[in-house]
């Protein structure tokens, strides 16, 4: 067995632990395998151990390392986009986690895409982070209901480097919670948070989407953690 495939199988197994605990053992969980900084080999030995769902930090990476993989994967954008990047990030990704800004909303929108889109929140303040404040997360979500185009999902957030997680990660939950009551649209079933280091407890708090890198495809995902 593949070391990728063995590695996919303790994931799976430490997230169907955190589901028990949870007890919504019924919750589908999707791992978005990180693959930042690796070759495409090993997206394509990631694909053949059962990852369908492939995550990316830079448009340019992507671009090239994709003309190289042909395994049937789907492609999400997890870092920051830049809104010169749009168009050609639509070439490739359906799913964008990176969402953040009203001009980003009308940049995806202008293009006809048809896009997923998770907002970023900035849930912990931190001024080294991307993503919305909280308090301008119903705003955006209503600029881009109203975008055809785009399907938004979900909640994406980043935990805190070197901190507890379970405080940020259980505020984005409450934020889709109470974006959910305000009922300005489909319920949001989704939440992107969670990487090699914090998914246990992001899944024990409600996330759907883990991001996880080098404890997929090890230390060439460096910087997917």
């Amino acid at each position: 067995m593949h070391e990728i495939a063995q590695r996919l199988a303790a994931i799976r197994a430490k997230i169907d632990g955190a589901l028990r605990r949870a007890g919504d053992r019924d919750r589908a969980v999707t791992i978005v395998g990180v693959t930042k900084n690796a070759p495409a080999a090993l997206v394509e030995a990631a694909a053949a151990a059962g990852v369908t769902d492939v995550g990316e930090n830079r448009v340019q990476e992507a671009l090239g390392k994709a003309k190289a993989v042909h395994a049937a994967v789907r492609w999400h954008l997890i870092g920051h986009l830049q809104r010169n990047k749009v168009k050609q990030a639509v070439e490739l990704f359906t799913v964008i986690h990176s969402v953040d800004s009203p001009r980003l909303v009308d940049a995806l929108a202008a293009t006809g895409r048809p896009l997923e889109v998770f907002l970023q929140v900035n849930i912990t303040g931190e001024t080294t982070k991307y993503g919305a404040h909280p308090d301008d997360v119903r705003a955006l979500r209503q600029q881009a209901l109203r975008a055809s185009s785009l399907r938004v999902t979900g909640l994406m957030a980043m935990a805190p480097l070197g901190g507890d997680p379970r405080p940020g990660f259980r505020a984005l939950r409450q934020l889709r919670d109470d974006l959910d009551r305000a009922g300005d649209g489909p319920p949001l079933p989704h939440l992107s948070m969670g990487m090699s280091d914090d998914y246990v407890v992001a899944v024990e708090e409600g996330a759907t989407h883990v991001r996880i890198g080098t404890a997929l495809v090890g230390g060439k995902a460096a910087g997917g953690r």
